[in-house]
């Protein structure tokens, strides 16, 4: 199962694209969309359904997965990130895949087994479960792929749920 995990931005959105098997998780492709700061604001999210649009089109991922939005001090700053979000929504949508949201703290508990971990210690749990020479940069992308790490551990027991509903 082909999992795209995305660090939701509308600066930088990082992303990591890793695949399930049995218990072994395998990483396909990582990276960052960076939208230039001298577009406007709508531009920027054309830029980045573009850019997921052409990663979903190369991949045909399974499942999607995504942090869940948190009230920060800045609420320009988190009105943004949810702009940025809805377009993650919209780009699942559109391509008909399953997308699971996910707090900090439960990505940080599946990644390092601690809900507080700080972020060096998911970069470095990150490197070391899909077996990178190097800790992903920028931030967003490490983080995209603890997302994505976080929705392999959950994956079964929600298909199971989606099976159970249907009945």
């Amino acid at each position: 199962m082909k999992i795209l995990g995305i660090d939701p931005g509308t600066r930088i959105a990082g992303y990591g694209l890793i695949e399930k098997r049995g218990p072994g998780i395998t990483v396909i492709e990582y990276g960052s969309i960076k939208t230039d700061k001298s577009h406007n604001f709508p531009q920027r999210l054309k830029f980045i359904h573009y850019k997921i649009m052409d990663i979903i089109s190369k991949h045909q991922p399974d499942q999607m997965a995504t942090e869940e939005i948190f009230y920060g001090k800045n609420i320009k700053s988190a009105i943004k990130i949810g702009e940025g979000r809805g377009i993650v929504f919209l780009c699942a949508a559109l391509a008909d895949i399953p997308i699971t949201e996910y707090a900090a703290t439960v990505v940080k508990k599946a990644v390092v087994g601690n809900g507080n971990a700080h972020k060096g210690q998911v970069q470095e749990m990150v490197k070391i479960i899909l077996g990178l020479s190097e800790i992903p940069k920028p931030d967003d992308v490490s983080d995209a792929l603890a997302i994505a790490i976080c929705h392999s551990h959950n994956v079964a027991r929600i298909l199971q749920q989606d099976t159970d509903e249907r009945r």
